[in-house]
Parts: structure tokens; C-alpha cells; sequence
């Protein structure tokens, strides 16, 4: 921005000056004033793509008699900006640069300039001038000094600006941390991919695990090293052009591969494209995204053909960002290391999105969208949240902004429960936040409300905690996204999450109002026998909504692969209600349809069955056949899905597995519109897992809509539980 305001008033004949200060920019014109209108026009309409003018001040100040216009040295005192730009790709400029034999940019890993390049992976603290970043300790040479201060460079105070005479460099090492190539490094690593070698590859955000995506051998050794037998990996490919090649791609979906965030986009595959069958086992959708670095554009030019790049952690760990650390960790994994000298500062994995109706749906938000902030209508004081256990994130709020952390992982593993402790601190002394409450989930057992509690009571006096049901959360997520009030309808269908009621929720429509919520309806509930495990084995699920209509019968119809020992077992935890909580959950409801028709009887990854279910549709949403099923007449409604699944059990002797998940997805479809129609509230927002699923959300927005009602579903925040903490923070506007 300072740049272009630099040039801005040279332009209009303004003198003065332009400076950073940690609440924005300050600016300082003299000049003639029919001009200066000219100024301000331009300022707020042709700021760079990236440019967001929150706020503007403009007052009437003594003339100084400044003879020229420059950018003044950054004011560093004063509360910090809730603004900072996450990483950007690298831009079109800089990949001709790269690739031009002319420039001595040409093959530099670590190009960029003012307008793309890394940003809050490297920031030590605000605002944002390369001594506090990474780059700090790569003086720049006399090229790249100059380029700096030349008003009309691109690379005018770029403050990642480097070339191979300054900046940082690479390394290529064996997993036992020998030095191998001393010339062309990336032409080494290149003939290691083509050879079928795995390496960790240190990018923007963090080390990834990259193999050749044609062979089959190599990524199945992937799987076995990472422990990732079933998983589908995501792809990088060299450019639009080869992802076109692999996949089906519409104009939103295009956009969202080439935007400066540059995420992995779930899209549609092609048949016959020379993909491995390991990359993306079960599944038509591809997870694919362009190359986003200079050192990416690079190596998949050298490759010459599509990467598997997965994130560079051990199983249910956080993505490695130190080189010494990567060594360590992935030496079992990778072959070999080809990594740099620029220090990460945070760990930031690929963002992820899908096409979910007529919007990009963010699933896992994190490089390219963290730390862009969630603006409020009104300021909230100084908050943390701390989410839930799954998919963690962290927020903090800072006045009308709301700052939620980069997607931390499961909470189940030690390392993941000291980065979730690293990012508080890292969000708190970054925007030198003191919060003065603490909002966690409702389930006093996730680790992140046992964080809560350890963190209320780490100062004197102790910060007040507050619970935020999980449902709840999620719907408040979306309407805090928004910018919405209530009173509205909030459905909010997942795994499951702790009710009010000490019971396991998880198909719920809530009723919003100005004082909290009220349960309007839910599913029937079913046991989940072994508890946890059921999450784990959908043919579990399967047993339990069988046990709940059948009693003793459901052992008769064994065909989800129960030994005889454990079917007796199962009998008699049912039956003496031993290990086996009750739930309303729709997503335990999916993995049960999912293991009756015989596509998925044990999850090896979250939500594997409910994915496999959605694949196995014939993908049309003019198909409308649909299952029966009741509704009670009383609140909390209850929605019963007996007849349901009998229809169904009577389908599978006849049907093919796709005509029934066909209409399963239209009988959850009719199910939120029948439940609409009668709370009688024309807003309806739709959070929660569940709604991760393309296909059901396209059919439940046809009924609703052409129903007349409104309805609001997730775009920039996660509709999973990386939202939790928005969710949590934004419930303080309603229940203190």
C-alpha cells in the first residue's frame, strides 16, 4: 500500500509523507486541492487487489512546506493493527522473472516483491518492515537496495526483496543430513522425484512431503511411512493448465486455484489422467493446487509432472517448520530434504475449499487466509476462545475485529496441545492482547477446556471462564461470519458434540434468540455401542440404530462383519446399556447408512464414511425420491427415522447402493424443510460437519429456497469445528 501511495501523489502532485503504524497507515498531503480530491478518489478505488480500507480519517492540518513525498520510517508504539496480510503466491511478474534467463531473479527460489511473497509466516511483530521479519539477518546487495528505493520498481519497498547474491539459499540433504548437490540443487531433487524418492520440501508455511504423483509404488510407500493407509492426498500441479488436464473446473473454482490465497480446491477428476490409484483412493474428487512458491513453480517445472504434496508432520503432529526438527521427525519419511535458511515462524498448512452451492466454502483455513480478521458490527473486549477438540483453532477478539489462529489439528496428540499453547501466546503478544475471559466448549473433558481452566488460572487474580454449547457454537460461527442477529432457525448437524442435557448431540435445530437458544427439534437418539469406538467403526452405528428398532433381531442380520465373539459382546453392552451413549448425531447417521450398504464398515480418517456415502450418489439433484419418516407434535420435536431406515433395509434387496444414497441425501433434504415450514422462521443458517458435503447442501438450499426462505451457509469460516472459537467468541453478545 505504501508504495502505491508513493506513486499516488507523485501522480496527482502531492508532496508529504506516508508511514506504518501499528494502527494502520498515516498520511500527510500538500498540494493543490482540486488534485488532492483526485487523491483520495484513487485511494479508495484503485488500491492494490489486496487493499482493504476498513476505516478513514481525514482532518486539516497547518501546511509544512514538504518538498517532496516520501515513506517515512514506521511508528512502532500504539495498540497493534488487527490487519495483517497473510502469505501471497507468487505473482505473474514474478514467475516471468523466475523463468526469464535475463533476470538475475532467473531460477531464484525466494523471489518476490511488494506484491506477492511471504507475510505473517515470517513476521516476528507489527507492522511490517523486513527488520521485524525473518529476513531481517539478509542485507540486501546493491541490485536489490536499488530496486527498493526505485518508485516505479514493483520491488519499491518490497521487504522481502532478494536475489542469489543476498538472499536466502538452498540445501539438499539425504535423511541423515548430509549435504549432497553443491550446483543445481533443484535439478538434483528433480532426478530424486523421477526416481521415486519421497522428499520433505520446506515451503511457505512449513515442510511438505512431496512424490511423484504417477507412481505408484512411491506413494504407497508414502502411505506406509506416513501411516496413512486410506486418506486421499492432495495434488500440486505446475499451473491451471495441468490442473485442467486432471480435473473438471467452473469459473469459481478457477478463480479460487489462482487466487493469492492459492488453497487446495476439491474439484471434480477426469477419467484417464495418469494419476497413481493411491493418490485419491475411493473418490472422484481430487484435492489439487498450484504451484504457489517461487521454489514450487521451480521444482514442478523440473518434474514435469503433477506432485503429491501432503503436510511434512508425523501422524496427528503438527506440521514441521525448523530444519533441525524436520530432520528429526520426518527421517523415517523422507528420503530426502531439500530445505532453506529463512526462518518460519508459525506453522501454516495448505488452506483447504470446495464449491459448496454457488460459494468457495473454506474447510481448513489457514496459509493464504490466516490472519485475515472477521469484522463485527459492533466491539467485543479482549477475548480468548479456545475452540474444541477436533480440527482446533484458537481467536482472540480486538474490538471489532475477531482473529481466529490457523487450523491447529486433533488435540490428541502432546506436540499438537503444546502448538495449540504456542499460538495463544503467539495471537496474544502479536496484536498485545490481555484478555479478560476465557470461552471454551461445553465438554469440560477436551483438552481445550482442561486448557482453559490451566490458562484462567496461570495470573492473578484468575480470568473468568465461560462455557459455549458446541451446536451453538457452530451456528453462532456462521451468524458472527455473517454479521447476522437473531432470531433465526440454526441447524447444526456434525459427529457429535455435548448437549445441554449431558447427552451427545449432534442433529439439531436450534431456535436463536436474543437471550440464547432453544433445542426447536432433533433427531431420534441411538446408542453408539463402545462409546468412542463407534465413531471409528460405522458398522457400530449401523448395530445400534438396527438394536433401537429391533431389539435382539439386529443380531440376526449380520452383515458388517462382526465376529461371533464380539457380536456377544455387543449384545450384552446393548442391552445392559454398558459403553453405549445414546446420540442424535446425522453424522453417526451417515456412517451407519454408509456401512449398511457395505461402502465403509471401519473409518480409517475422520468422516471417511459419511465421504464415501456422498461419492456414491449419482450426483443428481433433480433425483428427488425420498425416504418417509414422522415428526412429533411436541417440542423439542423429534424427528423419527424408523420408517426410514426400514425403507431402506427393504431398498438394499433390490436397489443399487447409489439410488439409496440418492435418497437418503433427499430424505435429510425434506426433513430440514418439513422442520422449517413448521418453526416458522424465514432466516436459516446451516453449520456443522455434515454440511461439508456438497451434494446435501445443493439439495436442502433447492427446497429452502424455493420454499421462500432465506438461508445463510459458512464461506470464509469452516463449517467443521475450526469455527468453534469464532462461534464461542461471538456468544458473548448473548449470554455474557
Amino acid at each position: 500500500m505504501r508504495p502505491f501511495i508513493a506513486r499516488l501523489a507523485r501522480q496527482t502532485g502531492q508532496s508529504g509523507w506516508v508511514a506504518n503504524t501499528a494502527n494502520g497507515l498515516s498520511i500527510a498531503i500538500e498540494g493543490n486541492a482540486d488534485l488532492q480530491q483526485q487523491f483520495l478518489y484513487r485511494l479508495n478505488n484503485d488500491a492494490p487487489r489486496l487493499a482493504v480500507i476498513a476505516s478513514q480519517t481525514i482532518s486539516q492540518q497547518s501546511l509544512a512546506h514538504f518538498s517532496d513525498f516520501k515513506i517515512k520510517a514506521s511508528v512502532v508504539d500504539g495498540k497493534q493493527s488487527a490487519f495483517v496480510l497473510p502469505d501471497l503466491a507468487i505473482c505473474p511478474d514474478c514467475v516471468s522473472d523466475i523463468s526469464n534467463p535475463a533476470s538475475r531473479f532467473y531460477r531464484y527460489p525466494f523471489t518476490s516483491c511488494s506484491h506477492c511473497g511471504p507475510r505473517y509466516s515470517i513476521m516476528l511483530s507489527q507492522p511490517y518492515d523486513r527488520e521485524r521479519t525473518t529476513m531481517a539477518d539478509f542485507k540486501c546487495c546493491t541490485d536489490c537496495e536499488h530496486d527498493y528505493r526505485a518508485v516505479d520498481n514493483r520491488r519499491f519497498h518490497a521487504q522481502t526483496i532478494a536475489c542469489p547474491n543476498c538472499g536466502p539459499a538452498l540445501q539438499l540433504l539425504d535423511n541423515a543430513g548430509n549435504t549432497l548437490a553443491e550446483n543445481d540443487v533443484l535439478l538434483a531433487a528433480a532426478d530424486y522425484f523421477r526416481a521415486g524418492k519421497i522428499l520433505a520440501v520446506k515451503g511457505i508455511g512449513g515442510f511438505q512431503l512431496l512424490v511423484d504423483a504417477t507412481n505408484q509404488e512411491a506413494i504407497e510407500r508414502l502411505r506406509i511411512r506416513k501411516h496413512r493407509p486410506q486418506k486421499p492426498f492432495a495434488l500440486m500441479v505446475a499451473d491451471l493448465a495441468a490442473a485442467q488436464a486432471l480435473c473438471f473446473i467452473n469459473d469459481l473454482e478457477q478463480q479460487a486455484l489462482s487466487s493469492y490465497a492459492a488453497p487446495i480446491v476439491l474439484l471434480k477428476r477426469r477419467n484417464g489422467t495418469p494419476l497413481a490409484d493411491a493418490v485419491p483412493p475411493e473418490s472422484d474428487l481430487l484435492g489439487v493446487m498450484l504451484a504457489y512458491s517461487p521454489l514450487h513453480h521451480l521444482l514442478l517445472h523440473d518434474v514435469g509432472a503433477p506432485v503429491v504434496a501432503t503436510s511434512g508432520n508425523r501422524h496427528n503432529e503438527p506440521i514441521c517448520i525448523d530444519n533441525d526438527q524436520a530432520l528429526e521427525q520426518l527421517a523415517g519419511i523422507a528420503d530426502y530434504f531439500l530445505m532453506h535458511n529463512r526462518p518460519i515462524l508459525r506453522p501454516l498448512d495448505d488452506s483447504i475449499v470446495r464449491l459448496i452451492g454457488d460459494n468457495i466454502t473454506v474447510l481448513r483455513r489457514a496459509r493464504g487466509y490466516v490472519p485475515t480478521p472477521i469484522t463485527l458490527q459492533s466491539a467485543l473486549p479482549d477475548m480468548l476462545a479456545v475452540g474444541g477438540q477436533l480440527k482446533n483453532t484458537v481467536a482472540v477478539s480486538h474490538g471489532k475485529q475477531i482473529l481466529l489462529s490457523q487450523h491447529l489439528g486433533d488435540l490428541d496428540s502432546a506436540a499438537t496441545q503444546q502448538q495449540f499453547d504456542a499460538s495463544i501466546a503467539d495471537l496474544h503478544g502479536f496484536y498485545q492482547i490481555k484478555p479478560i475471559k476465557i470461552m471454551h466448549d461445553l465438554h469440560s473433558d477436551y483438552a481445550s477446556s482442561h486448557s482453559a481452566e490451566r490458562l484462567a488460572h496461570s495470573v492473578n487474580p484468575p480470568l473468568k471462564t465461560a462455557a459455549v454449547q458446541h451446536h451453538y457454537a457452530h451456528i453462532l460461527s456462521c451468524m458472527a461470519e455473517h454479521n447476522l442477529e437473531p432470531p433465526l432457525l440454526g441447524i447444526a448437524w456434525d459427529g457429535s458434540g455435548l448437549g445441554s442435557d449431558n447427552t451427545l448431540w449432534g442433529g439439531e435445530f436450534l431456535r436463536l434468540h436474543a437471550n440464547g437458544f432453544q433445542r426447536y427439534a432433533h433427531f431420534r437418539p441411538f446408542a453408539l455401542p463402545g462409546g468412542y469406538k463407534a465413531i471409528q467403526e460405522p458398522r457400530r452405528a449401523a448395530l445400534g440404530m438396527l438394536y433401537e428398532i429391533l431389539a435382539d433381531q439386529a443380531f440376526d442380520r449380520n452383515g458388517l462383519g462382526f465376529s461371533e465373539p464380539e457380536l456377544q459382546l455387543l449384545r450384552s453392552a446393548l442391552s445392559k446399556h454398558i459403553n453405549c451413549p445414546r446420540t442424535t448425531s446425522v453424522g453417526r447417521l451417515f456412517d451407519a447408512v454408509a456401512s449398511l450398504l457395505g461402502l465403509c464398515q471401519i473409518n480409517h480418517y475422520e468422516g471417511q464414511a459419511a465421504m464415501v456415502l456422498e461419492n456414491c450418489t449419482t450426483n443428481s439433484i433433480a433425483s428427488d425420491a425420498f425416504y418417509d419418516f414422522k415428526i412429533t407434535e411436541t417440542e423439542p420435536l423429534v424427528i423419527d427415522w424408523q420408517l426410514m431406515l426400514e425403507q431402506l433395509l427393504d431398498d438394499i434387496q433390490h436397489l443399487s447402493a447409489p439410488i439409496i444414497a440418492d435418497k437418503f441425501h433427499n430424505t435429510l433434504a425434506e426433513i430440514i424443510l418439513a422442520v422449517a415450514k413448521r418453526a416458522g422462521e424465514k432466516s436459516i443458517v446451516l453449520s456443522g460437519g455434515c454440511f461439508q458435503n456438497a451434494l446435501l447442501v445443493e439439495k436442502i438450499l433447492s427446497r429452502l429456497k424455493t420454499a421462500g426462505f432465506t438461508v445463510v451457509c459458512h464461506e470464509k469460516i469452516p463449517p467443521n469445528d475450526g469455527g468453534l472459537a469464532l462461534g464461542q467468541l461471538y456468544a458473548t453478545k448473548y449470554i455474557g
